[in-house]
């Protein structure tokens, strides 16, 4: 699928550190210590959020500059953990627990009231996190060599 408009390529050699990268930017990934990891990195989930959080962000920024707001910065606070299903009203699933992400926004600058609350709903809309809610298709296949 080489014509698909993100690419990253991912490579780990020694335990769990681990290096992606993409049009010449490189992260480093890895597990905290008390997961046998060696700390030098996010991990993955921290990553997953904030890949959501940057495009809230940025989604956010780029309504409150179209509409000419006073938006001086946006700040994002998450958390994600898994929660038991029968915690959570109305929510079936086959494993028992639900993935929750909670996010804490503040919004910086002169804004309204009604201002903050259309950037926030704008915020939702955001590619990122449509993508995590939508249904996705993960295909993998094994191959020979990668292109780095």
């Amino acid at each position: 699928m080489t014509d698909a408009p993100h690419k990253v390529t991912v490579k780990n050699s020694i335990g769990y550190k681990t290096y992606a990268a993409s049009r010449g930017h490189e992260i480093v990934c890895d597990e905290p210590e008390d997961a046998n990891g060696t700390d030098t990195g996010m991990t993955p989930y921290e990553l997953l959020l904030a890949s959501i959080g940057a495009c809230k962000a940025i989604t956010m920024r780029m309504y409150a500059e179209r509409k000419g707001f006073p938006l001086e910065d946006v700040e994002l606070e998450m958390f994600h953990k898994k929660v038991p299903a029968e915690e959570l009203n109305g929510i079936k699933t086959e494993s028992g627990k639900v993935d929750k992400i909670f996010i804490r926004t503040r919004l910086n600058g002169e804004l309204t009231d009604e201002q903050k609350d259309r950037i926030l709903e704008i915020g939702e809309r955001c590619p990122v996190q449509k993508t995590v809610l939508s249904e996705v298709l993960i295909e993998t296949e094994r191959v020979e060599s990668i292109s780095l």
